[in-house]
């Protein structure tokens, strides 16, 4: 399958909680209406734990980007669907009447969107984890931009082949229930995505995705700050941290048809 991601941020003048509400009680269920139509096979509603604005941005890994207030995920069979949604009448007239409503919520101009393929590297058995507002879970989202003096492919063959594998050894230390990388696929779809809403932040090269229990009280036992250490250190090979984000969220399963 293939992944659309779409980090949001709030309309300007629009509170945090209004913002979730409607997104979640409004926009959900206008897209569930025209799941069918558009072929959106599952989709998620990622929501921030902590509103942004009060978020700390700056840390072990220096001053980073504002978080989102949530992001949206959406799955589809292949690149071919997704590309309906531009040119089939009946998909058009549904993403005509998506994107009016999401006037009302989101700041399009910075809310940016891409299509990606996941990798998994750390996987539970079995793999339908979610962090549901009524579980213990957690799940972390890092946004990633790399150094602007290297290049696309290398950083992700990098984060694919070097630090994935580094995750997998100190999955264990963290207590990392799951990790996953989503890389952004280089496509016309997502300049497509882009004009549609007037888009001015550029898609982020990927992100990584880890689920956490939040009973396991692991960050000042020795080996995770071992791991967090090392992870931060390869991290710095591949990221520029002030240009990437992360945070902490929850997830709303809107519908799931796979």
């Amino acid at each position: 399958m293939i992944r659309l991601t779409y980090a949001l941020r709030r309309k300007q003048g629009m509170s945090f909680e209004d913002f979730q509400q409607y997104w979640l009680e409004q926009h959900g269920p206008l897209v569930a209406s025209h799941s069918r139509r558009l072929d959106i096979k599952r989709y998620i509603q990622v929501h921030s734990l902590k509103n942004p604005d009060q978020a700390q941005t700056s840390g072990l890994r220096g001053e980073m980007q504002t978080p989102y207030d949530g992001v949206a995920e959406l799955w589809f069979d292949s690149r071919e669907a997704i590309l309906r949604m531009f040119n089939d009448k009946n998909a058009l007239a549904a993403g005509a009447e998506l994107l009016e409503d999401e006037k009302k919520f989101i700041d399009l101009s910075q809310s940016p969107a891409w299509i990606g393929y996941e990798c998994p590297q750390i996987n539970p058995s079995p793999e339908n984890l979610v962090a549901s507002p009524d579980s213990p879970y957690t799940k972390l989202y890092y946004l990633l931009n790399h150094p602007q003096d290297q290049q696309f492919n290398a950083v992700q063959l990098y984060w694919r082949q070097q630090h994935g594998p580094l995750v997998r050894k100190y999955g264990a230390a963290l207590q990392a229930l799951r990790y996953i990388q989503v890389h952004r696929l280089e496509d016309e779809i997502n300049t497509l995505f882009a004009r549609s809403r007037g888009t001015e932040t550029q898609a982020y090269f990927g992100h990584a995705e880890l689920w956490h229990d939040q009973r396991n009280g692991t960050g000042q036992i020795p080996e995770a700050k071992r791991a967090s250490k090392a992870l931060f250190e390869d991290e710095a090979n591949f990221i520029d941290f002030s240009r990437s984000c992360m945070w902490y969220a929850k997830e709303n399963v809107i519908f799931d048809f796979r």
